[in-house]
């Protein structure tokens, strides 16, 4: 018999004892579904630091890179506040990557980000989804595709997520994800973009932003700049 221990938490739950069939491993060109190997329940006592309230909660004091490291992806573009935006310099990929703990579940996160030069995603949000990863890519693919990936192996330009949007450059956009079970949902200028039925569903992210985990935001051959990003826990 196998035995299944809840650890139940405000926006979290996470079991112990109970082990999921094997994910097929995925080539390198593609995504790959890549875990930590963190227990659940270090996860659920980091989650639980964080107070559980609806007030957005400020992540980039507009100053520094205070609670941020820059993304070791190669070839990389310089990363610097200023006049209170982060800005992610054009490189092969460019990013940052929180270093405090986050929720993993029942949380929004918002931004406003800008392409500045370039032609490709000016954001790859990449977030918890429980204890797999997912990315929400906005202006990729050559600069109008907005999707999430991956689900069930397929990236943003090629799942049920995929839209075609045109992005000015020089122009903020607001961007909101939102985590709840069972759903992804995101807006853009507070058009609602994705809304995406995540049960029984693989969820995984494409190695390149590997070293965005567990949330991380970066750009591609493209100047971004990012303000105003925040997280709310939701009750």
């Amino acid at each position: 018999m196998r035995v299944c221990v809840w650890f139940i938490l405000p926006g979290l739950i996470a079991a112990a004892g109970c082990v999921s069939p094997e994910r097929q491993q995925e080539s390198p060109r593609s995504q790959t579904d890549l875990r930590d190997g963190s227990n659940p329940p270090r996860a659920a006592r980091e989650a639980a630091r964080i107070p559980a309230s609806q007030d957005p909660q400020p992540l980039f004091d507009g100053k520094s890179l205070k609670g941020w490291r820059i993304s070791d992806f190669a070839g990389r573009g310089e990363v610097r506040v200023d006049d209170g935006k982060l800005v992610l310099e054009m490189g092969t990929m460019t990013g940052v990557t929180y270093t405090n703990p986050i929720p993993t579940m029942n949380y929004e996160i918002s931004l406003e980000a800008m392409r500045v030069d370039g032609t490709d995603f000016f954001c790859a949000l990449t977030f918890p989804v429980g204890n797999d990863p997912c990315s929400l890519i906005v202006g990729g693919w050559g600069g109008g595709v907005v999707g999430l990936s991956s689900l069930d192996g397929q990236d943003a330009a090629n799942n049920e997520t995929t839209q075609y949007m045109n992005f000015e450059k020089g122009r903020w956009y607001r961007i909101r994800l939102r985590v709840i079970p069972d759903r992804i949902q995101a807006w853009i200028d507070e058009e609602k973009a994705i809304d995406a039925d995540t049960k029984d569903r693989r969820i995984s992210i494409r190695i390149e932003v590997e070293e965005s985990r567990p949330l991380g935001i970066a750009s591609w051959s493209t100047t971004a700049a990012l303000r105003n990003i925040q997280l709310r826990r939701l009750n």
